[in-house]
């Protein structure tokens, strides 16, 4: 009998196709097809391949995996990258007022995201208001890498974006960082998944970079941010950071030192690392206490029965079995480590 509770901090879901506004199919910008089979954007389409990407299958799906509560972040293809400020404002308050009303009519089992994007810098910062104050939304969900207007990518940590993490730290914001929009930033043919597979990896690892070069953990205390997947590459890549620090300080003028940040208590990484050895180093580099049970669903790269050789938790339970963390551990990754993040006592 498990004695504990089990949150999973990343997960997705999407509106059912008759909840998505006309709008949004007429503009190409993202629709789903009537029979719920895939997600579509202009040029662009993704089979759904679980039925618990839909609110009803969700609740159904958490239920025979023991997950008590989930954390809803935004959907990746929303982060509106590009876009032109009107329907960009148009877009992500309809993210964000789906996002409010599942975890409104779900207090018990959800827990939402909201978006906004830094190019528009004023309404970013009236739409984090809206969502806080009216929609009683308390996660952050940005991107790595943003768009500017003149069409410039640049990392979410850039000194551009500080009016978004000080009204975050201000409010005590929880904040997620997670990649997307790889394909529209490197100049390389798509095959094998590689967006996917290496170069999502990579945007975390230099949004994390940049974090924490720049010192905003301690800039901005208030605010708990945590990286998805692990920020796996960035884990391995401490050395060749610190050496690069280091052997070329003319590059780091007003930098911080990137070993400071390790195990920092306001920064936090979610397990989706896939196998037991990049948990090992997730534990030695930031400690237990910062690791999330994080599964990533229901996307087929996350922790899915649907996958073969798969299911919910698999990482965190062969950290137990190969003894990188205790049973107790467990019990911390899966709860009050969660709750930490997410500036709760319970849920």
């Amino acid at each position: 009998m498990r004695d504990y509770i089990k949150i999973n901090a990343h997960g997705h879901l999407l509106p059912y196709p008759d909840q998505i506004p006309s709008f949004m199919k007429d503009k190409e910008v993202f629709w789903i097809d009537k029979k719920g089979r895939y997600m579509k954007q202009k040029g662009w389409k993704r089979p759904i391949t679980d039925a618990s990407f839909f609110l009803n299958e969700k609740l159904e799906w958490m239920e025979r995996n023991e997950i008590d509560h989930e954390v809803i972040l935004n959907l990746s293809q929303l982060y509106c990258n590009g876009m032109k400020r009107k329907l960009c404002k148009k877009v992500i308050q309809f993210q964000n007022d789906f996002n409010a009303l599942t975890q409104a009519n779900n207090p018990k089992k959800i827990t939402s995201g909201f978006v906004v994007q830094a190019a528009h810098m004023k309404d970013a910062l009236k739409e984090i208001e809206r969502c806080v104050h009216q929609l009683n939304l308390r996660l952050l969900c940005l991107p790595t890498h943003f768009q500017t207007k003149k069409g410039v990518w640049r990392s979410i940590a850039h000194k551009d974006v500080e009016p978004i993490f000080e009204l975050a730290n201000e409010l005590k914001l929880a904040v997620e960082i997670h990649p997307y929009d790889a394909p529209k930033m490197i100049q390389l043919e798509d095959e094998y998944w590689r967006f996917h597979l290496v170069w999502m990896c990579a945007q975390t690892a230099d949004a994390y970079h940049m974090f924490t070069l720049l010192g905003y953990h301690n800039k901005y205390p208030n605010m708990r941010t945590c990286f998805a997947h692990g920020n796996q590459f960035g884990q391995i890549n401490i050395g060749r950071r610190m050496q690069g620090f280091l052997g070329r300080p003319d590059l780091f003028k007003g930098a911080k030192n990137p070993r400071n940040a390790l195990g920092a208590k306001n920064i936090y990484f979610d397990t989706l690392v896939h196998d037991v050895d990049s948990l090992a180093l997730l534990v030695k580099r930031s400690g237990v206490s910062q690791i999330l049970a994080g599964l990533d669903d229901p996307y087929p790269l996350g922790e899915m029965e649907s996958v073969p050789n798969s299911y919910p938790g698999l990482v965190i339970d062969c950290g137990v079995d190969n003894n990188v963390i205790t049973d107790e551990d467990r019990k911390y990754i899966w709860g009050r480590n969660v709750l930490s993040w997410l500036g709760k006592e319970k849920i």
